[in-house]
C-alpha cells in the first residue's frame, strides 16, 4: 500500500510539474494562448518517451484509451514540435471535409469521435451510407498522411449486457477498420479494441448521455519510421 502511494504521489507530482512548466513559459515567451503544438513540445521535452507512457496512463484513464494510446506514444521535444505540426494539417483536413465526426489535436495526435447514430442502426454493426462516406473521407487522409498508427475503439452504452455490448463494441471498430482497409488503408497500421460500456463519457442514466456514450474513437499518432524521421529534421 505504502509503495503504491508512493507511485501516486510522484506521478500527481509529476503531472503538476510538467504543467507548471509549460504555464510558465506559457507567460514568458508570449501572451497568445500556446498552440497544442508548443505544449506537446515542451512537456515532451521534459518527459521524453518514458513521461509520455506516464501521462499516457495517468491521462487516459480519465479521458480514455484513445487519448492515452496517443499521449504515450509522444516523442516530445522538437521531434515532437515538428510531428505536432504536421497532425495540425491533418486535423484540419478532417474537420474541414468529414461531417458527422468530432475531430480533435490531443499532445502530438488526433482523437476523432464518431457518434455511434451516424455510423450504424441500432444493435447493428453494418455501417451506413453516411458512415462510409465519412470514413472513406478518413481513408483518404491517412493514406496522404502515412507513417501513422491508427487505433479504434467501440464504445457503447450500458442497456444489455455485457454480453451483448462487449461483441457489439468490437464488430462495429473493426468495421470501421475493414471499411478503411478497402480503400486502401494498410491493414498493418491499424488495432482494434471494444470496451463495451466500461468507459462512458455521458450520464447513462438518460437518453441523450446514453446517445454520447454509443460512439467509435479513432487515435492517430506517429509511427516509429515517423517519429525517426522527426528527430532527424526530415519531415
Amino acid at each position: 500500500m505504502n509503495t503504491l502511494r508512493s507511485s501516486l504521489a510522484f506521478l500527481l507530482a509529476f503531472v503538476l510539474l510538467l504543467t507548471s512548466v509549460a504555464s510558465q513559459a506559457q507567460t514568458t515567451t508570449t501572451k497568445k494562448p500556446m498552440s497544442k503544438t508548443a505544449k506537446g513540445g515542451i512537456i515532451g521535452g521534459l518527459g521524453g518517451a518514458a513521461g509520455g507512457a506516464v501521462l499516457g496512463r495517468v491521462i487516459g484513464g480519465k479521458k480514455g484509451t484513445a487519448v492515452g494510446a496517443v499521449i504515450g506514444a509522444a516523442v516530445g521535444g522538437g521531434a515532437g514540435a515538428l510531428i505536432g505540426r504536421r497532425m495540425d494539417k491533418q486535423a484540419e483536413e478532417l474537420r474541414r471535409e468529414m461531417a458527422g465526426a468530432k475531430v480533435e489535436r490531443v499532445g502530438e495526435g488526433i482523437k476523432i469521435t464518431f457518434a455511434s447514430g451516424i455510423l450504424f442502426a441500432k444493435n447493428s454493426s453494418e455501417l451506413t451510407a453516411s458512415a462510409q462516406e465519412n470514413i472513406g473521407t478518413l481513408a483518404t487522409t491517412l493514406k496522404k498522411y502515412g507513417d501513422t498508427n491508427v487505433l479504434i475503439e467501440g464504445h457503447t452504452d450500458n442497456t444489455g449486457s455485457d454480453a451483448i455490448n462487449d461483441p457489439l463494441s468490437v464488430r462495429r471498430a473493426q468495421a470501421v477498420a475493414n471499411y478503411a482497409m478497402n480503400q486502401g488503408v494498410e491493414s498493418s497500421r491499424f488495432e482494434v479494441k471494444g470496451y463495451g460500456s466500461k468507459q462512458p463519457i455521458a450520464d447513462n442514466t438518460t437518453e441523450a448521455g446514453r446517445s454520447q456514450n454509443r460512439r467509435v474513437e479513432v487515435a492517430i499518432y506517429a509511427n516509429e519510421k515517423l517519429k525517426k524521421a522527426a528527430e532527424k529534421g526530415q519531415i
